[in-house]
């Protein structure tokens, strides 16, 4: 019976350390490939600038048509838009002010844009921009307030679905130095 358990006890310790021996380095060739040399996705800055810089322009001129498609189109669902004074609005009210017809000017300009590409998936659009004669009702006092003036802006884009969309937008209006 000693001598039968002795056997078993040695058999399974071959078994054992079989099991942890290295696999052969045939066997892990192809790992150590993939491993070396992932696949990088190509990026081609110069076309994101451009759709970029197209969709800010469009949602730019979607308020002179009350075009709540072109906002629909360019601004994610949950995105978060910061507005110069500070109040935070979604898509929905976005969208809601531009067909209501809510803002208005003679003229909205972006001067000096940067985009700036992080990788294929996402990119962030900085600036100025002016606007002259400016107003927007307030939909809820039904005041309207001069917007007029220049601004400092920050949009974050990234693109999903195979589609670029602002995620999250920021507008400060730029003061005049005191006298």
């Amino acid at each position: 019976m000693k001598k039968s358990a002795l056997v078993l006890f040695v058999i399974l310790l071959a078994v054992v350390l079989t099991g942890c021996m290295r696999a052969s380095t045939e066997t892990n060739k192809n790992d150590a490939v993939a491993a070396a040399s992932p696949v990088k996705e190509r990026v081609d800055p110069a076309a994101i600038e451009a759709e970029i810089l197209k969709l800010e322009r469009e949602w730019m001129d979607a308020p002179k048509t009350k075009n709540g498609d072109s906002v629909r189109k360019v601004v994610a669902d949950d995105a978060v838009l910061v507005y110069p004074d500070g109040t935070v609005a979604t898509k929905a009210d976005e969208v809601r002010t531009v067909e209501a017809g809510d803002v208005t000017s003679d003229s909205f300009e972006m001067i000096d844009p940067k985009v700036t590409v992080i990788d294929a998936n996402a990119a962030f659009l900085a600036g100025r921009s002016v606007i002259k004669n400016g107003k927007y009702r307030d939909p809820n006092t039904k005041k309207t307030i001069d917007i007029s003036g220049e601004y400092r802006f920050l949009e974050v884009y990234a693109k999903r679905d195979g589609k670029w969309q602002v995620i999250a937008s920021q507008a400060t209006k730029v003061l005049a130095p005191p006298k």
